[in-house]
């Protein structure tokens, strides 16, 4: 099988060939951690009736899973980068199988916490990194199709999942349903065994130690080296980062809070979760049609601006919200910001590739989504709190328009002060090569200048005649 064109030892990205399968493992991790992570929430009822815990007790459950998958995405770099994506994935899918499994015993609630919450969410944190990686190591040409279609699984898996959870728990009780979905995770393993390893051509590049060393994945630290975080100090990705605090910040508040604000402008349960599937359902069209669109020649060299105007789209989306006040104004809301949603999530991995590089792609991943951890551990609670002291919903969503808008801005600065760097530094360079005379020549010195090779041209012509 053709992995890609070979030179010197090193592959090009093939842009297709395995790399669908890559796709198709990608997709497959996406489902088993993020669709995985967000069906959580439905054992909640459960958990309170069994352990006779309150709501905010049970919550904390999907917050630790959430955030340690976010923090702890560096671990799964970490492990990448020493060993390969496929030992990661692997290890990763036989925590988190463990986890569930471990949980469907477990007779307290604070043992939950630790089986359910940080133990599977370690287990997700070490997939789910290395797996949208590899995609970007597969693909160039086409890179902004394949991770659409890769992280749609979160939006598809959820879809499919969420009934399907519910009937487990109908059938066979809570516990029942942990160790079908500790089977069900397993498969992550397989994923990672299918993840084959591929040597770029960026890698030849590289120092010779430095390229064996990749070429090895062997393991020689337990630490990461500075090299492996070089791109910290690039000023793009400083700027990005930053821009990703923001969104983290804001984007999780609707889908939170959206539900209990359509039930508080009097929309009917059954409307109100109609809502979050519209939502979910065009999360789904925006990851794939947006990766497919930016991918095609005129949109290629403008995807940070696609993503900025899709991260935009949804702060407004937000800040228009407070003044939709029934369900036939709430399903264009939710038909917008669904879509804009899976846009901006296709295109993150895209957008970072573009600024490190696909050497550096894992563990700059591996930052970005630990950026994501602690907003969206925190905005959740900060929104409620703004619906108690305030009796609405409006500052809670004003906040996330705010912060979302934030993000947006600051890679508009971002990009405009590069921009006009850019213009200095080729100025600069123009005026170096090309110098211009220290004093523009006298008018008579032309003449007289002229007048010496007329009469130099003359004498000679007298000469040749004599000679002749």
């Amino acid at each position: 099988m053709v992995y890609g064109k070979r030179q010197s030892g090193g592959v090009s990205p093939p842009d297709g060939g395995w790399g669908w399968v890559i796709v198709g493992c990608c997709f497959m991790v996406t489902v088993c951690t993020r669709a995985v992570t967000r069906c959580i929430s439905i054992f909640f009822v459960e958990f309170q009736a069994h352990f006779g815990a309150d709501y905010s007790a049970t919550a904390w459950i999907h917050s630790l899973v959430d955030c340690t998958t976010m923090i702890c995405a560096p671990v799964g770099s970490l492990v990448s980068n020493r060993w390969s994506c496929r030992v990661a994935v692997m290890l990763g899918g036989l925590l988190s199988s463990c986890g569930l499994l471990l949980s469907s015993f477990i007779t307290s609630m604070k043992l939950l916490y630790f089986s359910l919450g940080v133990l599977t969410g370690l287990g997700f944190a070490l997939c789910y990194t290395p797996a949208i990686a590899m995609v970007g190591c597969y693909f160039r040409q086409r890179k902004a199709l394949a991770y659409g279609i890769a992280l749609s699984g979160s939006g598809i898996g959820t879809f499919v999942l969420a009934p399907l959870v519910q009937l487990l728990i109908e059938v066979y009780s809570w516990r029942g349903a942990l160790l079908v979905l500790s089977a069900f995770v397993s498969n992550l393993c397989v994923c990672g065994a299918l993840l084959r390893p591929i040597t770029l051509q960026e890698d030849e590049e590289e120092p010779t130690g430095e390229a064996r060393h990749r070429e090895r994945w062997c393991f020689t630290s337990c630490f990461p080296s500075s090299k492996e975080y070089s791109f910290l100090l690039l000023p793009d990705f400083l700027g990005l980062a930053v821009s990703f605090l923001f969104l983290a910040a804001g984007c999780s508040l609707p889908f939170v809070y959206l539900v209990p604000y359509a039930l508080s402008t009097g929309v009917t349960h059954q409307s109100a979760a109609f809502l979050m599937s519209i939502l979910g359902v065009l999360d789904i069209v925006g990851n794939i049609t947006f990766g497919w669109l930016t991918d095609h020649r005129c949109l290629k060299p403008y995807r940070l601006a696609c993503y900025i105007f899709s991260v935009g789209m949804e702060g407004l989306c937000c800040l228009f919200t407070p003044l939709l006040r029934s369900f036939p104004l709430l399903v264009p809301f939710a038909v917008l910001y669904g879509y804009f949603d899976g846009a901006y999530v296709a295109l993150i991995p895209v957008v970072t590739s573009d600024v490190v590089g696909a050497t550096y792609l894992s563990s700059a991943l591996g930052v970005v989504y630990f950026l994501h951890g602690i907003p969206y551990l925190i905005s959740p609670p900060i929104g409620g709190w703004l619906v108690d002291i305030t009796g609405s919903y409006t500052a809670t969503f004003y906040l996330s328009g705010a912060a979302l808008l934030a993000s947006a801005l600051i890679l508009c600065t971002n990009a405009g002060i590069r921009r006009c760097h850019h213009q200095l530094t080729s100025g600069a360079k123009d005026t170096k090569h090309t110098p211009l005379p220290l004093s523009l020549p006298n008018q008579s010195d032309c003449i007289e200048e002229t007048v010496g090779q007329a009469v130099g041209f003359a004498s000679e012509e007298t000469n040749w005649i004599y000679q002749h």
